[in-house]
């Protein structure tokens, strides 16, 4: 039995790097709702309050579509 390190090496250092972008992704979409959370508190309304209701649903969407992609991999 012969390892290829090198691809084991290159696996890793993608998997890594995807693991860090989305949990990074996912912890800015929890901000954005905390930050909407206290502008809501705050009494704020208008431009700051949609920009991040937007940009929290937005980055959690990009998590949902990198784990369906992730799964589409594994199935296909």
């Amino acid at each position: 039995m012969k390892i290829d390190w090198a691809a084991l090496a290159s696996v890793f250092g993608v998997s890594l790097v995807v693991t860090v972008a989305l949990v990074g992704l996912f912890t800015l979409g929890i901000i954005g709702l905390s930050k909407q959370a206290a502008a809501t508190s705050a009494g704020a309304t208008g431009g700051s309050f949609a920009l991040a209701r937007s940009g929290a649903y937005l980055c959690f969407g990009l998590c949902a579509a990198a784990v369906s992609y992730g799964i589409y991999l594994i199935v296909v």
